[in-house]
């Protein structure tokens, strides 16, 4: 169990959601959601897989846009945001994409380096060979920087996916399913990399996940999604100590079968 990160600020909301809706043709996919993530948390929007939790992450970065409702990110209203504003926001939240979206004819290093190229063009080359051996570090794989993506493992590819995002500094970071496909001591490190993450480079989170061991180990809040909505917030044990059916079910799944 995770203990809560202590620097958590309740009084700075860096996520308020409100009354979201988004379907796509006859199929409801949000139906009223509301959420704030404060500065400092990691929040895990639990669920299982079909109930609308990547089409949530993907309103906040503005890569899809919602039918009715309001997603305010570090004082915007993301909808409202013209194209430039929309890519300067962009920078401040990273998105930590459930295949690890690596580029296989570039080492690690030019992996890492390429959003800095990109986006800063004043760097040196002195200066972004810093910063990615900082967050090669911080990942703790600075000996793959001269490997390819295919002599990585799975896991090893989810770190450096992790590691590109984070290079550009994001003051909010969104995993998208960050243990999918991983063995059980490969999802334990990436748990330990959010929680990591969390503390060295004091980003706020969302993790969307349906892996309960990932949602004990990493979230200082769990929201459970079902049928498009929250419908329980909370630490872990005050989520899952309920009388919902379907919320023990869910439990049972990950934890008794």
């Amino acid at each position: 169990m995770k203990t809560i990160n202590p620097d958590i600020d309740p009084n700075e909301v860096v996520i308020s959601i409100r009354d979201l809706y988004k379907s796509f043709g006859n199929n409801h996919v949000l139906r009223g959601v509301d959420v704030d993530v404060h500065k400092g948390e990691n929040v895990v929007v639990l669920g299982r897989s079909g109930t609308g939790k990547s089409v949530l992450i993907k309103i906040i970065v503005g890569l899809l846009q919602q039918d009715a409702g309001t997603v305010n990110v570090l004082g915007q209203e993301v909808d409202q945001l013209s194209n430039a504003e929309l890519r300067e926001l962009r920078l401040k939240v990273g998105f930590s994409f459930q295949s690890s979206a690596l580029y296989d004819s570039m080492t690690v290093g030019e992996n890492l380096a390429f959003p800095l190229k990109r986006n800063n063009k004043r760097l040196s080359k002195e200066q972004i060979d810093k910063m990615v051996d900082i967050v090669l570090d911080a990942v703790g794989l600075t000996q793959t920087i001269n490997q390819y993506p295919s002599e990585l493992s799975g896991g090893q590819r989810k770190r450096i996916g992790i590691g590109r995002t984070l290079i550009l500094r994001p003051q909010i970071m969104l995993y998208d399913e960050p243990t999918a496909g991983l063995d059980p001591i490969t999802c334990t490190e990436i748990n330990n990399l959010i929680n990591e993450v969390q503390r060295r480079f004091n980003t706020s989170s969302i993790i969307i996940t349906h892996d309960l061991t990932c949602a004990k180990e990493t979230g200082d809040r769990i929201a459970v999604m079902q049928e498009g909505k929250f419908v329980s917030q909370g630490s872990f044990d005050e989520v899952f100590r309920t009388d919902n059916d379907l919320i023990k079910e869910f439990y049972q799944y990950n934890f008794i079968q």
